[in-house]
């Protein structure tokens, strides 16, 4: 009589292929996520009919009643918005810069921003308004 031998097998699934692919999904969410850089400060922003909020604005800079400047969460003098804007823009390309001024603002300070803006070689600014 002929003996039967049984073989016993793991049936096992291996999930490093499937791991891997987790891993590099992850790791391409993760490079291409866009942040946005806000300002830090809430300002009372006056109001505009024709508020269009631009799609690929991700740099703010807010300017307060008392002519305070905040970016990137931070308080920051006129002088430096040219270098602060140049290193943001080196993290994270931008399209369009919005500044949100408040209403009390002084015009002066604002141009400023402006001007420093257009030194650092960005065209397109945005105002905010409160419809935006």
């Amino acid at each position: 009589m002929g003996r039967k031998v049984r073989v016993e097998e793991d049936a096992a699934i291996d999930m490093t292929p499937m791991l891997d692919i987790v891993f590099i999904m992850l790791i391409f969410f993760i490079v291409t996520t866009v942040f946005v850089k806000e300002a830090g400060v809430n300002v009372n922003k006056p109001n505009g009919s024709l508020a269009v909020k631009p799609k690929n604005a991700n740099i703010f800079i807010a300017v307060t009643e008392d002519g305070k400047i905040w970016m990137d969460k931070r308080e920051i003098d006129v002088d430096s918005v040219r270098s602060n804007l140049e290193r943001l823009m080196a993290e994270q390309p931008s399209d369009v810069i919005i500044i949100q001024a408040d209403k009390e603002a002084e015009h002066g300070i604002v141009v400023e921003v402006m001007d420093q803006i257009k030194s650092a070689g960005i065209d397109r600014i945005s105002i905010a308004t409160a419809g935006s």
